[in-house]
């Protein structure tokens, strides 16, 4: 037995988050506030929304059900010295960081001919500079500190097929960016022991979507296209993240895992 053999770590063998600091971009509402609440019932140590908005309701409750583990910083994704400087503050107040979500996102539905440029800059300044920025700040974090890190990015299924009603080919190529990076990353970054993978949500219940079930015929689509006959809630997409988070992943990288139900309509 080599000595690397020997002291190597057995495998974990339970889904959870104990002691981490988990790191989520976009996460004061919708889907990564979902994601922080997953991760808090998981045994996460500390959770850190890194947002440009403010904090609602919503993330107040969460902070109430988790006094002094879950907290917001302001930041902007697009410019990496913003996103460096709210991580630096983490790890001075948290000691560490283990974990971080790439989830900041921006989506616009509309004919591809009517696309303004500043429209297309927005959607690809967010999902893809944004993402790209914030998984980069974080593994060099984990470099320097030696830790076997994981980066979650959020994709969707817009990045597989198109949604047939309200099409985006900005918003779909930047998912698709998104997860062709983690691809990339994944292999770049094994080498320091650090995971990249993705998370494709499907039609999600948040303040984006709320027009979803409010067509007239939505119960006709849902019977068309099969699966699950309804939208997701937020925390549904918890356990996706939780799991690849967590060190009973730790020979999992370079996956994406989609959470869409089996529906067929994006």
């Amino acid at each position: 037995m080599s000595a690397s053999t020997a002291t190597e770590a057995a495998p974990v063998k339970t889904v959870q988050l104990e002691g981490k600091v988990i790191v989520i971009t976009g996460a004061n509402r919708g889907i990564g506030l979902g994601i922080a609440d997953c991760c808090l019932s998981n045994g996460a140590q500390r959770v850190y929304s890194v947002d440009i908005g403010e904090t609602g309701e919503e993330f107040a409750e969460v902070s109430a059900r988790y006094p002094g583990k879950i907290f917001s910083l302001q930041a902007d994704v697009t410019k990496e010295a913003s996103i460096q400087a709210a991580v630096d503050k983490i790890i001075e107040d948290a000691g560490a960081i283990h974990g971080m979500v790439c989830n900041a996102g921006r989506t616009k539905h509309k004919p591809a001919l009517d696309f303004t440029t500043e429209e297309i800059d927005q959607l690809w300044g967010v999902n893809l500079y944004g993402s790209f920025y914030s998984a980069r700040v974080a593994a060099r974090a984990f470099i320097k500190l030696g830790v076997k890190g994981s980066i979650v990015f959020t994709a969707s299924m817009a990045s597989y097929r198109p949604n047939k009603r309200v099409p985006s080919a900005p918003y779909g190529a930047s998912k698709a960016g998104v997860r062709n990076m983690v691809h990339t990353l994944a292999m770049e970054w094994a080498q320091y022991n650090i995971r990249v993978n993705s998370v494709s949500p499907g039609l999600v219940k948040t303040a984006m979507t709320y027009w979803v079930p409010q067509q007239p015929d939505w119960e006709q689509q849902l019977k068309y296209y099969g699966g699950i006959p309804r939208l997701a809630e937020v925390e549904e997409l918890g356990g996706a993240y939780v799991y690849l988070l967590s060190d009973a992943a730790s020979y999992t990288t370079s996956i994406d895992i989609p959470v869409n139900g089996v529906i067929g309509i994006c």
